[in-house]
């Protein structure tokens, strides 16, 4: 039996680096995979309303346009995926970090559409659903190394859904205003 048959509780903060916790504290409830699932409406309700030359707007020089952050957002999504399915499957190589910055500057987004962005999301995110929904209950208690920290991968699910959130809070308050 997979471990989606019942919720997947928030992490013991022994399972991720403190710098994480701000992420994992915006996921309310106590099932990651139900949260994963209904983010993307209000997500895709804000960027959809927004026009393609508003997907450049930068809110102060030098932030990020609407595309870079949610390039951004699809990005990381990616990458903690990969230490999800890492950890997941007993891989203990330990993962380096990346340097976000780096990754929005090298992935072009200002020449991606907005409308395929937003699509872009909801492929990642389709497919990272489609990997946690079939984890069992012990695939989500294992650990892993990455950027020099222990983190299992039920933290990394809840960072991706909390790292969500904080951009959507962003968008709302510095973008949207």
């Amino acid at each position: 039996m997979h471990a989606t048959a019942k919720a997947i509780a928030a992490p013991d903060p022994s399972e991720y680096a403190p710098y994480y916790g701000r992420y994992i504290a915006l996921v309310g409830g106590g099932d990651v995979v139900a949260a994963l699932e209904d983010q993307p409406r209000e997500t895709l309700a804000l960027l959809s309303a927004l026009s393609e030359e508003q997907g450049d707007y930068r809110y102060a020089p030098g932030k990020w346009s609407v595309k870079e952050m949610l390039g951004h957002v699809i990005d990381v999504e990616r990458v903690f995926s990969y230490r999800a399915l890492r950890f997941a499957r007993n891989d203990r190589t330990p993962l380096a970090s990346f340097e976000q910055d780096d990754y929005v500057r090298a992935g072009n987004f200002a020449d991606c559409r907005l409308a395929d962005l937003i699509e872009e999301f909801v492929c990642v995110r389709r497919a990272s659903l489609w990997f946690f929904r079939q984890l069992s209950a012990e695939a989500w208690m294992r650990r892993g190394i990455a950027s020099g920290n222990e983190v299992s991968v039920r933290a990394v699910a809840y960072i991706v859904a909390g790292h969500e959130l904080h951009h959507r809070r962003v968008l709302r308050e510095k973008y949207l205003r």
